[in-house]
């Protein structure tokens, strides 16, 4: 049994019904929890003798909106834990769906591990996921006029409105995108003659 083996059998052992789905490929596990039973599967997981995720290396959002260009079926907001192991020497990734798209709302991961802070406000200012018992939640990334949030699938590309300096008003203003729009694709691929090519 290698080691990868033993990680799935203790993560299924200890985590039992709470696992969603259970995915190994690349030679990574990622395992999908239930809202409800994301904070115990959290707690489980670095507490429990066999398992021992010390470590949380990152949180993110996701928008499963048009996953691979295709209509998805399911909940569109998705949180991504990466955890490390330092004793056991292994890594687990831990996803967990909001069960709202027009609100997305989780659990915070604060009182388990400190290093969630920046990472969920992070995923609060990108995609509007909102990360309950967060002790101080608000925008990391965007200034603190931005209205809505940049990652999500259905935000256009060139924004809502654009920032600049005036310098008659001597100060920032706000105004409505003067951004073109302009075709980006490579010259080769739209043009069926481009270099002599038949």
């Amino acid at each position: 049994m290698n080691k990868l083996d033993t990680l799935q059998a203790a993560i299924e052992s200890v985590l039992g019904t709470r696992v969603v789905r259970l995915v190994r490929e690349r030679e990574e596990i990622s395992v999908t929890v239930g809202p409800a039973d994301y904070l115990a599967s959290a707690t489980l997981l670095r507490d429990h003798a066999e398992l021992c995720f010390e470590q949380l290396l990152d949180v993110c959002g996701v928008d499963y909106s048009s996953y691979k260009d295709q209509p998805w079926e399911g909940s569109r907001y998705c949180v991504v834990s990466h955890l490390l192991s330092v004793s056991k020497n292994w890594r687990l990734r831990l996803k967990v769906f909001c069960a709202d798209d027009d609100m997305p709302t989780i659990a915070s991961l604060g009182e388990i591990w400190s290093s969630s802070n920046w990472f969920e406000r992070e995923a609060f200012d990108l995609f509007g996921i909102i990360f309950e018992g967060h002790l101080d939640l608000r925008r990391i990334l965007t200034d603190y006029g931005f209205i809505g949030h940049p990652f999500r699938k259905d935000f256009p590309t060139s924004g809502h409105v654009e920032m600049r300096y005036d310098p008659v008003a001597k100060r920032v203003i706000y105004q409505p995108v003067t951004i073109e729009p302009r075709e980006i694709t490579p010259r080769i691929v739209r043009e069926e003659r481009y270099g002599g090519l038949h």
